[in-house]
């Protein structure tokens, strides 16, 4: 198993991690249909890119967490590189979307997401979503 159980004093050295600068966090529940599905897509996941750290948050035992992040609905993903949050959706995804946000991730040009997120510190706060071909 790639996949790491996140609890909540590990989050911010996660989120900092200088060796591992990306980390994917997967909110679920045991109980929760969709989780399943996914938790094996994942997992997958986390095997193929040894380079990005995946954590999963079992929103049972972690329900603080779940808190902080505002997860209404599981699984709900979440991405940081470099320490800046750059995603959030509640949603399985199938595993070649997964696949695709991983290399929008990795092809980020962080210099311009940091000029952004400086930019954006004087409005309220907002959350980062990546553009999807969908868009």
């Amino acid at each position: 198993m790639a996949t790491i159980t996140v609890k909540k004093d590990m989050l911010e050295g996660l989120i900092n991690q200088k060796d591992k600068p990306i980390l994917f966090l997967d909110f679920w529940a045991e109980w929760c249909g969709p989780c399943r599905t996914f938790g094996p897509i994942f997992e997958r996941a986390s095997e193929l890119h040894p380079d990005i750290t995946f954590g999963k948050v079992d929103t049972e035992a972690e329900r603080e967490l779940a808190s902080m992040f505002g997860v209404q609905s599981i699984p709900t993903l979440v991405v940081f590189r470099e320490g800046i949050g750059l995603y959030q959706e509640a949603g399985a995804l199938p595993s070649p979307a997964l696949e695709q946000l991983i290399a929008q991730v990795r092809g980020m040009n962080m210099d311009e997401v940091r000029a952004e997120v400086e930019r954006r510190s004087s409005e309220p706060d907002q959350p980062w979503e990546l553009a999807t071909d969908e868009e």
